[in-house]
């Protein structure tokens, strides 16, 4: 099982000029206003995913090309840099920028702090090789070397962003029943994934059914019946009304109460990867509904880390001030503080934090530049 990631530090990535040794807790609320930098924290997860399935190339060519990676642009910053610490492992890399407008892997390397140094192995090419060192052992005799639980790690964590609700997302579309090995971070498998855990985990699968009517009264079940669609086997998200056995279908489920399914889902799965990352989850959401995600990500954060980027001042009433991020830009660049406790200490006795931060009490509030 992967290690959550205990220390971060980010330079010349995006907005991020400098992020030096961030501690990471099991808890971690990212609050802020628009445009200062919580989406790309989130982006360097996404990218750090793609770098552990070889799939760095892509993903710059998806978001518009590698120049737009560099902070203030590849002239001024010709380096983004990365070191992260899990466990008693540690991961660092140098990125730079290619003639072709791509990213090049300059540098990389692993490290167990026990002993051995650092192995390095990157040979400049487009697309990480810690995938390819991961099974290598030879330095290690019998145990796996560095490589194996910093790819561990890495390709566990998964970024869950439930944007796309429209009547073609994949939510709401067939899926083979065959994939459900892992939650895609669009939900875009969301009824196999059920599917399996209805069939191999009933307890769980029951609890997101409990929880999914906390918040939606009318609902009573998910169908989840394969049938056959050519040589595959498919399922799709039906489910059924309370005093009815008229099987609705996943377009007839509101934009809110989809994105519920899925994020409940995403919190309660049995086996979380080891940091999950949820990008504005109060999306579409009732002050209600917002209520109980807030009880699910403190119970997931016992089981798994959590970062979560949110906006909502609602969600964050529900928090302490050490479990919350603040961003906000300084000349420019973006800045992440934790939130100091003691400061608030007299504010908290009368106010809860989202409303601390919707009055501006402390940087990073919404009518902040």
């Amino acid at each position: 099982m992967g290690r959550p990631l205990s220390y971060l530090s980010i330079s010349g990535f995006k907005s991020i000029r400098s992020l030096k040794d961030f501690e990471l807790n099991k808890l971690n609320l990212l609050v802020g206003a628009n445009g200062v930098g919580k989406s790309n924290f989130v982006s360097f997860f996404r990218m750090l995913r793609a770098m552990s399935e070889e799939g760095l190339a892509n993903f710059v060519t998806e978001n518009g090309g590698a120049d737009g990676f560099f902070y203030s642009g590849p002239k001024e910053t010709p380096e983004i840099e990365a070191h992260l610490k899990f466990g008693q492992n540690e991961y660092r890399f140098t990125l730079a920028p290619t003639a072709a407008v791509k990213l090049m892997v300059k540098k990389e390397g692993a490290l167990y702090t026990g002993g051995g140094g650092w192995k390095q192995y990157a040979s400049g090419g487009t697309e990480s090789q810690l995938k390819q060192w991961e099974g290598k052992r030879s330095e290690w005799g019998p145990y796996p070397g560095p490589e194996h639980y910093v790819y561990e790690s890495v390709s566990s964590w998964l970024v869950y962003h439930f944007h796309d609700t429209s009547t073609t997302a994949g939510m709401r579309r067939d899926h083979s029943v065959r994939n459900w090995r892992e939650l895609h971070p669009d939900a875009s498998n969301i009824a196999s994934f059920l599917l399996r855990l209805k069939t191999r985990n009933p307890e769980c699968f029951e609890k997101i059914r409990e929880t999914v009517q906390i918040i939606a009264p009318f609902f009573d079940d998910f169908l989840l019946e394969p049938e056959k669609q050519g040589a595959n086997e498919v399922v799709r998200l039906e489910w059924r009304q309370k005093g009815s056995s008229y099987p609705f279908q996943p377009w007839q489920l509101s934009d809110g109460t989809i994105r519920f399914i899925c994020l409940a889902t995403a919190l309660l799965q049995p086996s979380p990867p080891s940091t999950i990352v949820i990008d504005e989850p109060e999306l579409g959401l009732h002050p209600f509904a917002l209520d109980v995600l807030a009880g699910l990500m403190r119970d997931a954060a016992e089981r798994t880390q959590l970062i979560v980027s949110t906006q909502s001042a609602t969600l964050l009433n529900h928090f302490d001030p050490a479990e919350v991020i603040v961003v906000d830009r300084e000349a420019g660049s973006s800045r992440f503080r934790r939130l100091d406790a003691d400061s608030l200490a007299e504010w908290l006795k009368d106010f809860a934090l989202g409303e601390l931060w919707q009055k501006n009490v402390f940087d990073g509030g919404p009518a902040h530049e």
